[in-house]
């Protein structure tokens, strides 16, 4: 009797494993369908966009000093000097919003010579003018002498950018609305629900203006004029650009 009592015990063992392993693969099998079954349907993907036009209406202009001699604390101060009295000049025409005066980069550097030895220093100074009022900026420009205009480049306010953008992204979300109504009803639907949604703005950025152009006032300050004339600036026009994409369910 003992003999046989431990291969039923080990038949009952496979069978109830066997009987395990189907109920657990019929459960996976029901998930799965159910899962399936769950798949959304009648979805569609789709993206409008909504795009402005405008004017530039912010400036940047860049003023720059360059030194070179033999040390570089002799270099470091001539910057300094140029800078202090630059600043000096450009406080008195400053408007918060209008001009707006802040320094730049200031780098020294060691200048080689052909055999690989320091020869000497070089460095350069920036100062940066940023408004609304372009003439204000070129004229003030225009009175710093130990600098040049090295660069000049237009862009949109935060103020022109917000107004801009809430007016495209109206734009954007209505054409998103007029194209999923008309797929909706084109796919024989009444109507359509959002099922996720995505907004994205682009454009306005700073557009440079040509280099040659900017340094004509380098050329008059280098030729010997007291007051080099104010550079003639003009802003081009923006577009700002609101995407919007996501999908819907088409009812």
């Amino acid at each position: 009797m003992t003999l046989y009592s431990k291969p039923q015990s080990l038949s009952r063992t496979v069978t109830a494993g066997l009987l395990l392993a189907a109920a657990t693969g019929s459960q996976a099998w029901a998930q799965s369908a159910g899962h399936n079954a769950q798949v959304p349907m009648n979805v569609v993907q789709l993206a409008a966009q909504g795009v402005v036009e405008v004017k530039q209406d912010w400036m940047t202009a860049t003023l720059s000093a360059t030194k070179d001699g033999r040390d570089a604390a002799t270099v470091q101060s001539q910057l300094q000097k140029a800078v202090e009295a630059a600043m000096t000049t450009l406080r008195a025409d400053a408007r918060a919003g209008q001009m707006e005066v802040s320094t730049g980069n200031f780098s020294i550097s060691p200048r080689y010579g052909n055999n690989g030895k320091v020869e000497g220093w070089q460095g350069q100074a920036d100062i940066v003018l940023q408004g609304r009022d372009f003439v204000r900026i070129t004229q003030s420009a225009a009175k710093v002498q130990d600098m040049t205009l090295s660069g000049t480049s237009f862009g949109l306010s935060r103020e022109a950018r917000e107004k801009v953008e809430g007016e495209a992204q109206a734009k954007a979300i209505e054409n998103f609305r007029q194209r999923a109504a008309a797929i909706s009803k084109s796919f024989g639907f009444a109507g359509y629900s959002v099922r996720e949604v995505s907004v994205h703005a682009s454009g306005g950025n700073v557009r440079p203006m040509l280099q040659a152009r900017a340094a004509s006032m380098s050329m008059a300050k280098s030729a010997g004029y007291a007051d080099a004339a104010p550079v003639p600036v003009e802003s081009d026009s923006a577009e700002v650009t609101v995407n919007v994409s996501g999908s819907v369910q088409m009812q």
